[in-house]
């Protein structure tokens, strides 16, 4: 029997969700799509299981491809999977940690991955200080949360990142204020790590007078070769969050490559259309990896042969 894949994602039609499903397929995967908002988790004295529409879902491994927005019940249906020993890829809490960009930051800082100065702002009145501690205006005010450029902004000005950072408050974000890399506007690039290797890299250019470079903003993107020291840091990055499947996005400074942020659910419509790379296709590859893996493990060991009835000495015994 072919083993069993479930891709959670609330768009089976988007790129990504396609091309995964199609590689692991071409592997020889069963694959099902479910909305994992679908889902039904229910816990007791054996442990727990999952339903979809009333029937128990049972695989061998898990994609997640979890929207911002649904992180925490995502992250809910992921630790129940992973408690039933499916192969997870990627596992939930590496997700979590990517999802907290302040958490990414000060783990990664920790691990020695450069990244830009970055300060959590908890009160506006402190707006000032923290744009003064990343090198002054411009700067960065981003919302801690949140993918796709989404809650991402330039301020030109103290006044205009107090603002900024007033308005987050107000709406109960968590606001970030960040180094600006004036040498680095409007582009950078995205490394695709997959288990520990940069299988892809792009750069990403902004149009017009926008400073963010995300392909979904209406970016443009071209392949890429990396140095070793991004290629390094990236999947150093990638290693430090515990995700197998990542983005990472680095900006070059003239210091060297800074990490910027870590996408635990990439997409693979830019970087497969510019490096004409299946990366899809080395997920597929990590999953059969993981299955060979966890079949080794299960199998039971050999018997250890008698000697006196086989006529020959084991060295076991020596």
């Amino acid at each position: 029997m072919d083993p069993r894949l479930i891709i959670l994602s609330r768009g089976p039609e988007l790129y990504s969700t396609k091309r995964l499903a199609e590689e692991a397929e071409a592997a020889g995967w069963a694959v099902r799509i479910i909305d994992p908002l679908s889902l039904t988790i229910v816990v007791d004295d054996t442990g727990g299981r999952i339903f979809s529409r009333g029937w128990p879902v049972e695989c061998e491994a898990v994609i997640p491809r979890i929207g911002y927005s649904i992180t925490h019940r995502g992250v809910i249906v992921l630790r129940q999977f992973e408690s039933m020993g499916v192969i997870v890829i990627n596992r939930s809490d590496g997700i979590e940690r990517s999802r907290d960009k302040m958490m990414a930051c000060q783990m990664m800082s920790n691990a020695g991955v450069p990244v830009p100065i970055t300060a959590h702002v908890g009160a506006w009145e402190d707006t000032i200080r923290a744009v003064s501690r990343v090198g002054g205006p411009p700067c960065v005010v981003k919302s801690n949360e949140g993918t796709h450029g989404s809650g991402v902004f330039l301020a030109h000005s103290d006044q205009q990142a107090r603002q900024l950072v007033y308005q987050m408050l107000e709406r109960d974000m968590r606001p970030l204020v960040q180094e600006y890399i004036q040498e680095s506007h409007g582009q950078d690039i995205r490394a695709l790590v997959v288990d520990g290797e940069v299988v892809a890299a792009m750069r990403r250019k902004a149009h017009g007078s926008e400073f963010r470079s995300n392909f979904h903003l209406g970016g443009s993107v071209e392949s890429v070769e990396i140095s070793q020291r991004q290629s390094e840091i990236a999947c150093l990055a990638a290693k430090t969050l515990g995700l197998d499947f990542a983005g990472v996005d680095m900006l070059e400074s003239r210091s060297g490559p800074l990490v910027l942020e870590v996408n635990s659910s990439p997409g693979l419509e830019g970087i497969e259309s510019a490096c004409g790379k299946i990366v899809a296709g080395k997920v597929a590859e990590l999953l059969d990896r993981r299955l060979r893996e966890a079949q080794s493990v299960d199998e039971p060991p050999r018997a250890i042969e008698d000697s006196t009835e086989s006529g020959e000495h084991s060295p076991a015994y020596d």
